[in-house]
């Protein structure tokens, strides 16, 4: 193995999707909180393996891309967990500034499908 392939140890574990890709989460360290979502090849994956910036995909630009490269909003990676299928990554990461390309804290502030209810006796709304 050089420096310029992934492990082949993690690459047998990663269950790719047809464009060889793997959806990668990025979750704040400490809170938890999602932040976004993006996909890595074996490439990108290697790389955020070696420098601890996230790196991902753009399937529409088809190219790589540094979280915060050119917006400043960069992503310190301080862990990198596979899901027990192999087909989701999860980067726990420390966000500087926004992690939505809106502008916005994460990918998941705008829309919200169903909120908390009020109280643990409200019933769940039905479908």
């Amino acid at each position: 193995m050089t420096d310029e392939t992934l492990d082949p140890t993690i690459a047998a574990l990663l269950k790719r999707n047809a464009d060889g890709l793997v959806c990668a989460v990025a979750q704040q360290h400490g809170s938890g909180e999602v932040l976004m979502v993006g996909w890595m090849d074996d490439e990108a994956l290697r790389r955020t393996l070696a420098t601890r910036r996230a790196t991902y995909f753009s399937r529409s630009r088809q190219e790589y891309w540094v979280k915060g490269e050119t917006s400043g909003h960069a992503q310190h990676v301080r862990e990198v967990r596979l899901d027990c299928d192999g087909d989701t990554i999860l980067l726990v990461v420390d966000q500087v500034g926004a992690a939505c390309h809106t502008g916005d804290r994460t990918c998941f502030d705008a829309r919200v499908l169903l909120a908390e209810a009020s109280s643990p006796s409200d019933p769940a709304p039905r479908p």
